[in-house]
């Protein structure tokens, strides 16, 4: 099996700030790390990787400094890494981020084997669109599974797995032929500890770096800036809430009725959505 892993170099985001005059994240100084989102899909891959053999490759757009977050998903196991980089896919929206990895994974696809599964995490910390896995799937024409907590069986050799989907109803059970495109759900597994050859590996590994041009992009102005149609007008903090918790020692606590009817009192709308979702609405 060939299993794409695409991750993200993010700012910290307890570490980030908005500029007071441009309300912008000021990403300077910021240290990155790998979004954390994307750790649930790249384990999940070595996972199935570990148990059915095969290669991982993992995929990232950004900047040369990107390079830390691949030798880093390295050092967790992953067999290769590619970064594509390039100042034309600067200013990036989700629209043209998908454009740029579809078709990078499509160049993957021709120079080390057609992937079988494309995995993401379900968004970034950055962005919190969730739009790119989708986007790459349907890019691609993959059957899309979105918000994955667990996969529960796999067929290669068939070419057709089961997963378990999340959804605001419960808990949905979908098939799917290969290759298809995933994003897992965050808390689904626990990333590992890289082993020591997999460290000294990745120190020594080369990381494939692919320009716009040999990644084979066609069209040029469907990348960064130029191909992202997205305006943000204005990023903000929002404010503190004024509203502060209330404390009810145990000695203290009234009868769960009257608890429940106090809640309810300070937040009417709260017993309205519990009546809704009771009667499933």
């Amino acid at each position: 099996m060939h299993i794409v892993v695409c991750i993200k170099q993010v700012p910290d985001s307890a570490q980030i700030r908005v500029h007071p005059v441009t309300n912008t994240i000021m990403r300077q100084g910021v240290p990155t790390i790998i979004n954390p989102y994307d750790l649930f899909a790249l384990e999940e891959a070595l996972r199935l990787r570990d148990r059915l053999g095969g290669e991982v490759t993992v995929l990232t757009m950004g900047p040369p400094s990107a390079e830390d977050s691949l030798r880093k998903a390295l050092t967790f196991g992953a067999d290769r890494a590619v970064l594509l980089t390039d100042r034309s896919f600067a200013g990036a929206d989700t629209l043209a981020t998908t454009y740029a990895l579809a078709t990078a994974i499509r160049k993957i696809g021709s120079e080390y084997g057609k992937p079988d599964l494309v995995f993401t995490g379900k968004q970034t910390i950055d962005g919190d669109t969730a739009q790119v896995g989708p986007g790459i799937a349907k890019r691609l024409g993959l059957m899309q599974l979105t918000y994955v907590a667990r996969i529960a069986s796999l067929d290669p050799e068939g070419g057709t797995l089961e997963v378990e989907r999340r959804s605001e109803g419960g808990v949905q059970v979908l098939r799917s032929k290969l290759p298809c495109l995933i994003t897992m759900l965050e808390a689904t597994n626990e990333m590992r500890r890289g082993s020591m050859v997999d460290a000294l590996r990745a120190a020594r590994a080369a990381v494939v770096t692919w320009s716009a041009q040999d990644a084979g992009v066609e069209d040029i102005s469907k990348c960064g800036l130029r191909g992202s149609p997205t305006i943000v007008k204005k990023i903000f903090v929002p404010p503190a809430r004024a509203e502060k918790a209330t404390m009810v020692e145990a000695s203290d606590l009234p009868p769960a009725d009257a608890l429940i009817a106090e809640i309810f009192k300070q937040q009417p709308k709260l017993e309205s959505d519990m009546i809704a979702l009771a009667r499933g609405y």
